[in-house]
């Protein structure tokens, strides 16, 4: 997997000045953690976006939006957001503040 550049930088962009974030390569791409918790990623095959178990429903029943499998294992809580979703500026947002409040209720680490 290779990283991307691009959607990095409109992750970044929209994280800007939020307190309690840091990055680091992850998933074979580049991660955006949020007081230590992870928070979303991007990697050429598209966005990783943590909404909760429970929470991705409403995420899944759009299109070009596909819950994440990491090998064989389905990871419930998880998506992933093709180009077509995540080049949505709108919806890019909407998936970033969601995974944000999710984050937000755990402990941080």
């Amino acid at each position: 997997m290779s990283r991307d550049s691009g959607l990095e930088e409109l992750i970044g962009q929209e994280l800007a000045g939020r307190d309690g974030v840091s990055q680091k390569p992850m998933f074979g791409g580049f991660a955006f953690l949020l007081n230590g918790n992870l928070l979303c990623a991007a990697r050429n095959d598209g966005m990783l976006v943590r909404l909760g178990k429970g929470n991705d429903g409403w995420a899944l029943a759009l299109e070009g939006i596909e819950l994440m499998v990491m090998g064989e294992r389905r990871m419930n809580g998880w998506v992933r957001a093709g180009v077509a979703a995540y080049g949505d500026d709108a919806l890019r947002r909407r998936l970033i503040r969601a995974a944000i409040k999710f984050v937000e209720s755990l402990p941080a680490k």
